[in-house]
C-alpha cells in the first residue's frame, strides 16, 4: 500500500465543535439579562400568580359591565397570563429542539465515521487491486 489513510479534517472539526443548541444564543450582558427574565417570567408558577393578580381587579371588571369585562379578559387576563403560558411553551419546545439537534449531530457524526471507513477500505482495496495487478503484469503471480 502507498499512503495511510487521511480522515476527513470535518471528522476532527465536527467534534470538537458539537452541536450547536440553543444556549449557545446568549450572547453578552443583554442576553443574559434577557434570559434571566423568560427564566423567571416563563414558568408556570409566575403564569400562577399574574392569573391571581388579574383575578384581583375581576370584580371592578365586572361592575363595569360588558366592554369592561371584556377589555379585562383582553388586556388583563389573557396578556399577563398567556405571556408566561406562551413562553413556558417555548422553553419546551426549545428543549425538544435541542434534543433533535443533538440527535442529529450524534446520527451525522456516525455517518460520517461510517463514510470514513468505507473510505478507508476502498482505499485499501484499490491499493490491493493494484498490486495484484502489478503482480500479474510482471509475471510474479
Amino acid at each position: 500500500m502507498t499512503e495511510a489513510h487521511v480522515p476527513h479534517p470535518r471528522i476532527a472539526e465536527r467534534e470538537k465543535a458539537g452541536p450547536h443548541l440553543t444556549k449557545h444564543e446568549q450572547i453578552g450582558f443583554n442576553g443574559r439579562v434577557a434570559i434571566l427574565i423568560t427564566n423567571v417570567v416563563g414558568t408556570m408558577w409566575c403564569a400562577y400568580a399574574f392569573a391571581a393578580l388579574a383575578l384581583v381587579s375581576l370584580p371592578a371588571a365586572i361592575q363595569g359591565g360588558v366592554a369592561t369585562l371584556v377589555a379585562w379578559i383582553a388586556q388583563t387576563f389573557l396578556q399577563l397570563v398567556l405571556l408566561s403560558v406562551i413562553m413556558v411553551g417555548q422553553k419546551v419546545s426549545a428543549a425538544a429542539s435541542d434534543k433533535q439537534a443533538l440527535q442529529t449531530y450524534k446520527d451525522a457524526e456516525a455517518l460520517l465515521k461510517l463514510q470514513d471507513e468505507v473510505h478507508r477500505l476502498i482505499k485499501i482495496n484499490n491499493d490491493l487491486t493494484e498490486e495484484i495487478h502489478a503482480r500479474i503484469v510482471s509475471g510474479k503471480a
